[in-house]
């Protein structure tokens, strides 16, 4: 027989360890993208990719729409820039970045929307369609690195010197969220932030094609990645998910 006592630990116990499995759930459980290499190369399997990917991408995409919105609207209504400091914090934005400029001018830079034709076609191009081992056990899908050691996957012909790791990524769509913060907060891609400005204030589409001049620095490729991009863009005719969105 259970006395009030022990029953009012055992309770607090199966509450305890309930708690444990719901945080485990929402912020350890991983979930991963289809087995690409199932489907046919060729057509097959690149509309799985471009099917699964994209709807992520838009849904990334219209977060950072909602915080452009925010700074907009602070930064036009009463110009309180200390209102921005999690959306500062939240695309990397250091002391070092404001000394030319103000938060609101830095941060309307920086908080914009990737188009999809570029995201979905540097996924492909980083992930051999979905079929590459980081890919595959770790989520991600644009080659992103990491420099604590155990953060992510060791790459088999990492150089002796070298103490890089691809990142680990909980889920797929963690890996289009780090890609999109990457391009719009790391310095090495202020071109490409750069070249959509300009695009903004012709009133002109931000498309791939064009951002995609930016990122001579994703890749030691420099200038021929980017043209390889293009190449995929346009053969894929990706511009049309960029309408789409």
């Amino acid at each position: 027989m259970i006395n009030k006592q022990n029953g009012k630990m055992l309770y607090s116990a199966i509450a305890t360890v309930a708690v444990v499995a719901v945080v485990y759930f929402l912020f350890f459980a991983r979930e991963s993208a289809p087995d690409f290499s199932q489907y046919e190369a060729g057509p097959e399997r690149k509309e799985a990719f471009f099917s699964y990917f994209h709807p992520i991408v838009n849904e990334i995409n219209e977060e950072i729409r909602s915080d452009r919105a925010t700074v907009v609207e602070t930064c036009d209504a009463t110009g309180e820039e200390s209102a921005l400091s999690p959306l500062a914090e939240k695309y990397r934005v250091d002391d070092s970045d404001l000394k030319n400029e103000s938060l609101c001018d830095l941060l309307l830079r920086r908080v914009d929307v990737i188009p999809a034709s570029l995201a979905l076609a540097q996924a492909a191009n980083e992930s051999a369609w979905g079929t590459s081992r980081f890919a595959k056990q770790g989520n991600n899908f644009f080659g992103q690195w990491c420099f604590e050691k155990g953060c992510g996957i060791v790459p088999n012909n990492r150089d002796a010197n070298k103490t890089h790791e691809v990142a680990d990524f909980r889920s797929p769509s963690d890996s289009v969220k780090s890609y999109m913060l990457n391009l719009n907060g790391h310095d090495a891609y202020r071109p490409l932030r750069e070249i959509r400005e300009s695009l903004r204030m012709r009133d002109a589409q931000i498309t791939g094609i064009e951002l995609s001049h930016g990122l001579n620095k994703y890749s030691e490729r420099g200038e021929e990645y980017g043209e390889e991009l293009r190449a995929m863009i346009r053969f894929n005719e990706l511009t049309r998910f960029d309408t789409a969105s």
